[in-house]
Protein backbone atom coordinates (compact mmCIF):
# COMPACT_ATOMS: atom_id res chain seq x y z
CA UNK A 1 0.00 0.00 0.00
CA UNK A 2 2.98 2.27 1.21
CA UNK A 3 4.46 1.62 -2.33
CA UNK A 4 1.11 2.42 -4.26
CA UNK A 5 0.51 5.45 -2.29
CA UNK A 6 3.77 7.40 -3.44
CA UNK A 7 3.58 6.12 -6.69
CA UNK A 8 -0.14 7.93 -6.59
CA UNK A 9 0.76 11.39 -4.57
CA UNK A 10 3.95 11.80 -6.53
CA UNK A 11 1.95 11.50 -10.01
CA UNK A 12 -0.28 13.97 -9.26
CA UNK A 13 2.50 16.57 -8.73
CA UNK A 14 4.42 15.18 -12.18
CA UNK A 15 1.11 16.77 -13.99
CA UNK A 16 -0.41 20.05 -13.46
CA UNK A 17 -3.73 18.57 -11.74
CA UNK A 18 -2.37 18.60 -8.31
CA UNK A 19 -0.95 22.23 -8.71
CA UNK A 20 -4.19 23.59 -9.66
CA UNK A 21 -6.34 21.51 -7.54
CA UNK A 22 -4.08 23.57 -4.67
CA UNK A 23 -4.21 26.89 -6.42
CA UNK A 24 -8.20 26.52 -6.62
CA UNK A 25 -8.12 25.60 -2.67
CA UNK A 26 -5.52 28.14 -2.01
CA UNK A 27 -7.50 30.82 -4.22
CA UNK A 28 -10.93 30.36 -2.46
CA UNK A 29 -10.05 29.83 0.95
CA UNK A 30 -7.67 33.69 0.36
CA UNK A 31 -10.69 34.96 -0.67
CA UNK A 32 -13.50 34.24 1.85
CA UNK A 33 -11.09 35.02 4.47
CA UNK A 34 -10.29 38.55 3.62
CA UNK A 35 -14.20 39.02 3.52
CA UNK A 36 -14.96 37.31 6.95
CA UNK A 37 -11.50 38.59 8.07
CA UNK A 38 -12.87 42.11 6.73
CA UNK A 39 -16.73 41.91 8.73
CA UNK A 40 -14.00 41.56 11.70
CA UNK A 41 -15.59 37.68 12.75
CA UNK A 42 -13.53 35.55 14.69
CA UNK A 43 -15.45 32.44 13.42
CA UNK A 44 -13.75 30.58 10.54
CA UNK A 45 -16.17 27.89 10.36
CA UNK A 46 -18.08 29.83 7.70
CA UNK A 47 -14.49 29.46 5.97
CA UNK A 48 -15.00 25.94 5.71
CA UNK A 49 -18.49 25.44 5.15
CA UNK A 50 -18.34 27.93 2.21
CA UNK A 51 -15.43 25.43 0.53
CA UNK A 52 -18.11 22.66 0.18
CA UNK A 53 -18.83 24.58 -3.41
CA UNK A 54 -15.09 24.17 -3.96
CA UNK A 55 -14.95 20.70 -3.00
CA UNK A 56 -17.63 19.87 -4.90
CA UNK A 57 -16.17 21.04 -8.19
CA UNK A 58 -12.85 20.19 -7.52
CA UNK A 59 -12.76 16.29 -5.75
CA UNK A 60 -13.67 15.17 -9.63
CA UNK A 61 -10.30 16.39 -10.71
CA UNK A 62 -8.57 14.84 -8.25
CA UNK A 63 -9.98 11.34 -8.90
CA UNK A 64 -10.74 10.90 -12.34
CA UNK A 65 -7.31 9.70 -13.21
CA UNK A 66 -7.01 7.06 -10.20
CA UNK A 67 -8.45 4.16 -11.40
CA UNK A 68 -9.17 5.23 -15.27
CA UNK A 69 -6.00 5.99 -16.03
CA UNK A 70 -3.85 3.01 -15.36
CA UNK A 71 -7.09 0.87 -16.97
CA UNK A 72 -6.74 3.61 -20.25
CA UNK A 73 -2.91 3.08 -20.73
CA UNK A 74 -3.11 -0.79 -19.92
CA UNK A 75 -0.88 -0.82 -16.64
CA UNK A 76 -3.29 -2.04 -14.59
CA UNK A 77 -3.09 -5.66 -15.54
CA UNK A 78 0.65 -5.15 -13.51
CA UNK A 79 -1.66 -4.25 -10.66
CA UNK A 80 -4.01 -6.66 -11.19
CA UNK A 81 -1.72 -9.42 -10.71
CA UNK A 82 0.76 -8.59 -8.70
CA UNK A 83 0.97 -9.87 -4.80
CA UNK A 84 -0.46 -6.76 -3.80
CA UNK A 85 -3.42 -7.47 -2.25
CA UNK A 86 -6.69 -5.18 -4.08
CA UNK A 87 -7.46 -3.47 -0.94
CA UNK A 88 -4.15 -2.07 -0.46
CA UNK A 89 -4.17 -0.71 -4.11
CA UNK A 90 -7.72 0.91 -3.40
CA UNK A 91 -6.13 2.70 0.03
CA UNK A 92 -3.00 3.37 -1.38
CA UNK A 93 -4.80 5.60 -3.90
CA UNK A 94 -7.54 6.73 -1.95
CA UNK A 95 -5.43 7.70 0.87
CA UNK A 96 -2.76 9.80 -1.50
CA UNK A 97 -5.98 11.48 -2.94
CA UNK A 98 -7.08 12.25 0.12
CA UNK A 99 -3.39 13.75 1.23
CA UNK A 100 -3.98 16.54 -1.55
CA UNK A 101 -7.15 17.29 -0.97
CA UNK A 102 -6.42 18.19 2.53
CA UNK A 103 -3.17 19.69 2.12
CA UNK A 104 -5.76 22.33 0.15
CA UNK A 105 -6.85 23.12 3.29
CA UNK A 106 -3.49 23.78 4.85
CA UNK A 107 -3.78 27.72 4.91
CA UNK A 108 -6.70 28.06 6.70
CA UNK A 109 -4.67 26.29 9.83
CA UNK A 110 -2.43 29.56 9.03
CA UNK A 111 -5.60 32.09 8.53
CA UNK A 112 -7.03 30.71 12.05
CA UNK A 113 -2.92 31.67 13.76
CA UNK A 114 -3.41 34.68 12.39
CA UNK A 115 -7.00 35.23 14.03
CA UNK A 116 -5.98 34.03 17.38
CA UNK A 117 -3.02 36.19 17.65
CA UNK A 118 -5.14 38.71 17.67
CA UNK A 119 -8.38 37.38 19.66
CA UNK A 120 -9.90 34.64 21.62
CA UNK A 121 -10.97 31.88 19.23
CA UNK A 122 -12.43 28.44 19.91
CA UNK A 123 -9.86 26.17 18.41
CA UNK A 124 -12.08 22.93 19.04
CA UNK A 125 -14.79 24.64 17.03
CA UNK A 126 -11.71 25.09 14.30
CA UNK A 127 -10.46 21.63 13.94
CA UNK A 128 -14.14 20.09 14.64
CA UNK A 129 -15.37 22.14 11.27
CA UNK A 130 -11.88 20.62 9.50
CA UNK A 131 -12.69 17.47 11.11
CA UNK A 132 -15.93 17.53 9.19
CA UNK A 133 -14.55 18.99 5.74
CA UNK A 134 -11.49 15.93 5.94
CA UNK A 135 -14.46 13.45 6.19
CA UNK A 136 -16.78 15.09 3.36
CA UNK A 137 -13.74 14.79 1.15
CA UNK A 138 -13.27 11.33 2.03
CA UNK A 139 -16.51 10.44 1.12
CA UNK A 140 -16.78 12.39 -2.18
CA UNK A 141 -13.21 10.92 -3.06
CA UNK A 142 -14.19 7.33 -2.37
CA UNK A 143 -17.32 7.96 -4.78
CA UNK A 144 -15.24 9.59 -7.33
CA UNK A 145 -12.81 6.13 -7.21
CA UNK A 146 -15.60 4.02 -7.93
CA UNK A 147 -16.57 5.90 -10.64
CA UNK A 148 -12.85 6.25 -11.93
CA UNK A 149 -12.60 2.46 -11.75
CA UNK A 150 -16.02 1.68 -14.16
CA UNK A 151 -14.91 3.45 -17.15
CA UNK A 152 -11.22 3.83 -19.26
CA UNK A 153 -12.01 7.66 -19.68
CA UNK A 154 -11.04 10.27 -17.07
CA UNK A 155 -13.43 12.96 -18.86
CA UNK A 156 -16.13 10.45 -18.01
CA UNK A 157 -15.10 10.04 -15.05
CA UNK A 158 -15.18 13.44 -13.81
CA UNK A 159 -18.40 14.54 -15.23
CA UNK A 160 -19.67 12.04 -13.56
CA UNK A 161 -18.27 12.26 -10.43
CA UNK A 162 -19.35 16.02 -10.21
CA UNK A 163 -22.80 15.09 -11.26
CA UNK A 164 -23.40 12.85 -8.50
CA UNK A 165 -21.43 14.87 -6.04
CA UNK A 166 -24.19 17.73 -7.02
CA UNK A 167 -26.55 15.05 -6.10
CA UNK A 168 -25.28 13.93 -2.81
CA UNK A 169 -24.69 16.94 -1.67
CA UNK A 170 -27.65 19.56 -2.17
CA UNK A 171 -30.45 16.66 -2.51
CA UNK A 172 -32.36 18.46 -0.08
CA UNK A 173 -32.74 21.10 -2.07
CA UNK A 174 -35.35 18.25 -4.09
CA UNK A 175 -36.82 16.77 -1.04
CA UNK A 176 -39.85 19.63 -1.27
CA UNK A 177 -40.64 17.99 -4.96
CA UNK A 178 -41.57 14.45 -3.23
CA UNK A 179 -44.99 14.45 -1.75
CA UNK A 180 -44.08 11.33 0.64
CA UNK A 181 -43.42 13.15 3.99
CA UNK A 182 -41.26 10.56 5.59
CA UNK A 183 -39.32 10.07 2.40
CA UNK A 184 -38.84 14.07 2.24
CA UNK A 185 -37.46 13.78 5.48
CA UNK A 186 -35.06 11.08 4.40
CA UNK A 187 -33.87 12.70 1.32
CA UNK A 188 -33.18 16.03 3.21
CA UNK A 189 -31.25 14.12 6.00
CA UNK A 190 -29.35 12.03 3.57
CA UNK A 191 -27.74 14.79 1.56
CA UNK A 192 -24.47 15.46 2.41
CA UNK A 193 -25.03 19.12 3.12
CA UNK A 194 -26.86 18.71 6.08
CA UNK A 195 -24.21 16.84 7.97
CA UNK A 196 -21.36 19.28 6.57
CA UNK A 197 -23.23 22.21 8.26
CA UNK A 198 -23.71 20.46 11.60
CA UNK A 199 -19.78 20.75 11.30
CA UNK A 200 -20.16 24.12 10.19
CA UNK A 201 -22.46 24.92 12.75
CA UNK A 202 -20.68 22.65 15.79
CA UNK A 203 -23.27 20.49 16.49
CA UNK A 204 -21.22 17.93 17.78
CA UNK A 205 -23.33 14.89 16.35
CA UNK A 206 -21.86 11.32 16.59
CA UNK A 207 -24.66 9.77 13.28
CA UNK A 208 -23.13 12.59 11.17
CA UNK A 209 -19.33 11.39 11.76
CA UNK A 210 -20.67 7.43 11.28
CA UNK A 211 -22.77 8.80 8.32
CA UNK A 212 -19.91 9.98 6.68
CA UNK A 213 -17.32 6.94 7.60
CA UNK A 214 -19.94 4.58 6.49
CA UNK A 215 -20.51 6.20 2.87
CA UNK A 216 -16.50 6.09 2.65
CA UNK A 217 -15.79 2.56 3.65
CA UNK A 218 -18.75 1.27 1.72
CA UNK A 219 -17.41 2.75 -1.62
CA UNK A 220 -14.07 1.67 -1.38
CA UNK A 221 -15.62 -1.54 -0.62
CA UNK A 222 -17.46 -1.56 -3.49
CA UNK A 223 -14.19 -0.63 -5.32
CA UNK A 224 -12.32 -3.21 -4.40
CA UNK A 225 -15.04 -5.94 -6.00
CA UNK A 226 -14.97 -3.66 -9.02
CA UNK A 227 -11.70 -4.12 -9.67
CA UNK A 228 -11.98 -7.80 -8.21
CA UNK A 229 -14.24 -8.74 -11.06
CA UNK A 230 -12.30 -7.27 -13.32
CA UNK A 231 -9.20 -9.49 -11.99
CA UNK A 232 -11.22 -12.42 -12.45
CA UNK A 233 -12.54 -11.57 -15.93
Amino acid sequence: MTAIFKREFKAYFRTPIGYIVLAAYFMFLGIYFSLIYSYGSPDLSSLLLAMSVVVTFTVPIITMKLMSEDRRQKVDQVLLTSPVKLSGIVLGKFFAALCVYAIGFSPAVIFEIIVASYVSVNVLSFIYSLFGMILLGAALISIGMLISSLTESPVISAILTLVVNILVLYMSSFSSMVKISWLSAIIEKAAFISAVESFGKNVFSIPDIVYFLSITAAFLFLCVRSLEKRRWA
